[in-house]
């Protein structure tokens, strides 16, 4: 029976020591205060300070030993445990087949419809006759190449033959007004915000635990409605207008937001205009196949005196539309983690929008009450000035303003 107080002693001292000790050092020490204390030293260690008596045994063996470990080595080599590669010879290919049960394993597998954690992973191996830990599981993964990755977007679908040459167009045209001092615009309608005290996706900075309290579920509130922001930005001025609105995004709103955008923007940059410019998606209230777009544009085009030329990016690239990544994502990130709870909150966001390189953006509310299913007439149509392009001009066309 060891004394209690030897002991005590014994393990205040590795407490103070242990932080800087490395696992050769403890061994070491652990060896000089057994033979210190002589016959039922080793014991009086072990129990002091929870190694085993083999490694104080060990450390007294290296003590004898007059050739010290080779570099920063800990061990001997071939010391320490055995890796699960050399016992486990079989546990890299089970873990593989979990990982990728869609490429070389069964449909079946438990795994196949689960989140593949760590924990989930050893769980599984283990109950297939594996020893194995979450921690053994995530190094296997890293030296397997394996990494936490999300979806990406990138298949597109079946691309139009013509899409790169679109591209081309566009950014010739683009070009042309900018040498004639001429507005070109890329607009679309942002996502539409449902209005409350709700969850926004994101974080900003608040007092520690005291984050802004939101309600439990999302549902709608049909007395404040939904804000629908759609966006007019103006490529070489890198400035943008956007009108809030809370009625439907139909065509009739989306020119109205053009409209809006020459009138307290347009005019006063580009007054001596004869040509604006609109690139736009190929879907929605702006597309390509929207008559009700064109008829409004007509109507615009014999307001303002402009030649209207309209460019469609083709379906499936909205991407690349300017106004996306250039305004759009910059307005997202700046409400992120902040409730829109009214039609204040969010126009006063929009208008706050600023990035380093210089964009501007200013925000209206349109109060105005656009229908949905406006239908327009053959007729109609056909008396609308609309030139197509030689190239596409389902895509390409110019509204001349009507003389009366």
């Amino acid at each position: 029976m060891q004394d209690p107080d030897i002991v005590e002693a014994l393990r205040s001292k590795y407490a103070a020591l242990l932080d800087d000790l490395d696992e050769r050092g403890r061994r070491r020490w652990a060896a000089v205060e057994a033979r210190a204390l002589g016959r039922g030293g080793i014991t009086a260690v072990a129990q002091a300070t929870g190694l085993s008596d083999r490694t104080v045994r060990t450390g007294l063996k290296e003590l004898d030993d007059p050739e010290p470990l080779a570099g920063h080595r800990q061990r001997r080599a071939g010391g320490g445990r055995k890796p699960h590669a050399a016992t486990q010879p079989a546990l890299r290919g089970a873990l593989d087949r979990l990982i990728e049960p869609t490429v070389r394993g069964a449909p079946t597998n438990p795994l196949r419809w689960t989140i593949k954690s760590t924990y989930r992973l050893a769980d599984e191996l283990c109950q297939r006759g594996y020893a194995v830990s979450p921690t053994t599981v995530r190094r296997m993964l890293a030296a397997m190449n394996y990494s936490l990755q999300g979806n990406r977007k990138t298949r597109e679908g079946k691309q139009h033959p013509d899409r790169d040459g679109q591209f081309r167009h566009i950014s010739d045209r683009v070009r042309a007004r900018r040498r004639r001092g001429e507005p070109a615009l890329s607009v679309d309608t942002k996502k539409k915000e449902v209005l409350g005290n709700l969850k926004n996706p994101g974080r900003t900075y608040r007092p520690q635990g005291d984050p802004i309290p939101v309600k439990t579920h999302d549902f709608p509130d049909p007395a404040l409605g939904k804000a629908v922001p759609y966006g007019v930005y103006d490529i070489h001025r890198d400035e943008a207008g956007v009108s809030v609105g809370i009625s439907h995004d139909t065509a009739e709103f989306a020119v109205a937001a053009i409209r809006r955008w020459w009138e307290k923007l347009g005019r006063a940059n580009y007054g001596r205009a004869r040509r604006v410019l609109v690139t736009a998606d190929s879907g929605g209230s702006n597309g390509s196949r929207c008559r009700l777009w064109k008829a409004e544009l007509q109507r615009w085009a014999d307001e303002t005196g402009l030649i209207v030329e309209v460019c469609h990016y083709p379906p499936g690239t909205s991407k690349w539309n300017k106004i996306e990544h250039r305004v759009f994502c910059h307005i997202t990130r700046n409400w992120r983690g902040t409730p829109l709870e009214t039609l204040e909150v969010v126009v006063e966001s929009i208008g706050a929008t600023t990035t380093g390189t210089g964009l501007e953006v200013h925000a209206w509310l349109d109060e105005g009450t656009y229908e949905k299913g406006r239908k327009v007439s053959d007729q109609e149509l056909a008396g609308c000035t609309i030139k197509r392009h030689a190239y596409h001009g389902e895509w390409n066309y110019e509204i001349h303003p009507r003389r009366h």
